[in-house]
C-alpha cells in the first residue's frame, strides 16, 4: 500500500505544474510574436517582454492584495521599496 502525498507535496505539484503551464503559455506567445514579425528583424524584445508582463502582473497581485503594498511585495518576492518603484514608473501608484 502507498502512502497518499502530504499536503505539502500536493502544493509542490500543483505549483510546479502551474509554473510549467505559465511557461508554455509565454513560449506559445513568443513564437506567435515573433512569426508575426517575420518581415522585421523585432528590436528592444526584452524589455517590450518585461513591459508587457510585469504591468498586468503588478495590477493583479495588487487587487489580489487589495492595494496591501506590504503584503504584494510578499506575493512577489521583492522588497516593498522596489514594488512602489514598479508602481510609480507604470503609474499604478
Amino acid at each position: 500500500m502507498s502512502a497518499s502525498p502530504s499536503a505539502a507535496e500536493v502544493t509542490d505539484l500543483r505549483r510546479e505544474r502551474s509554473k510549467h503551464s505559465l511557461r508554455e503559455t509565454v513560449t506559445s506567445s513568443l513564437h506567435l510574436y515573433l512569426n508575426q514579425m517575420s518581415d522585421h528583424e523585432p528590436e528592444g524584445l526584452y524589455k517590450l517582454f518585461i513591459e508587457e508582463v510585469e504591468r498586468p502582473l503588478l495590477e493583479l497581485v495588487m487587487q489580489y492584495c487589495k492595494g496591501n503594498q506590504t503584503k504584494a511585495a510578499k506575493y512577489l518576492g521583492i522588497n516593498r521599496g522596489t514594488l512602489r518603484k514598479k508602481l510609480k514608473m507604470y503609474g499604478l501608484n
